[in-house]
């Protein structure tokens, strides 16, 4: 499959960049800077590209059967994201590709009913403007009614780990282990996102997946 991915320099795009050339996909990735991207391989084309172009981004995902966007904006500028998300969806349209699988965040995840992650007295002051970008950016894909996009909200804690190439899967609500805990490591998120892209089960909603 021809994969266009955004995002491949980041602690998850390169785990995503690496699953997918491990599947045997061919990957054009999109960077702003092709000296941070340290990968070589025979299915790899490194092009250069900005997701907040959109111009640029129809250009670079053109003939590609599905578009990943891994795009962490830097901190500080959490409100980029909404931006890429809509020059995204804008330019993937107009290349005429049907498919954009997008990396979320695990915010927006309800604890109980009505209750979401971000607001809980617990989560963390210095997460929260990129939990609420994540959580506006889900609400942008949710008035998409063209393209099959899919948002994937990690768990709770997602960090370098195993590949263990299992995971639960959930659609709104936290996935928790009989701990309590909300974990995933970025490898296992990285196979749940491949599998999604192989065998699509979430067209036009999120999905979480944790331990």
């Amino acid at each position: 499959m021809k994969i266009a991915l955004f995002g491949a320099t980041g602690m998850i795009g390169q785990r995503i960049l690496n699953e997918a050339l491990g599947r045997g996909h061919e990957v054009t990735a999109i960077v702003r800077d092709r000296a941070r991207l340290g990968v070589q391989h025979e299915r790899l084309t490194v092009v250069t590209g900005d997701i907040l172009n959109t111009e640029q981004v129809t250009d670079t995902v053109l003939g590609h059967e599905v578009v990943i966007s891994a795009f962490g904006p830097k901190m500080g500028e959490e409100q980029t994201l909404l931006d890429a998300t809509r020059s995204l969806i804008a330019g993937v349209k107009k290349a005429g590709v049907s498919r954009l699988i997008a990396v979320g965040g695990a915010g927006s995840l309800e604890v109980a009913p009505g209750v979401q992650l971000v607001d809980t007295p617990e989560f963390p002051d210095f997460i929260k403007p990129i939990a609420l970008a994540h959580r506006e950016a889900l609400e942008i894909y949710r008035q998409e009614k063209e393209l099959h996009w899919t948002n994937v909200s990690p768990a709770a804690v997602i960090e370098p780990g195993e590949r263990t190439g299992t995971y639960r899967t959930g659609t709104d609500e936290l996935v928790v282990n009989e701990q309590g805990e909300s974990r995933i490591s970025a490898e296992d998120y990285a196979v749940a996102i491949l599998d999604e892209v192989e065998n699509p089960r979430f067209s036009r909603m999120r999905f979480t997946v944790g331990y």
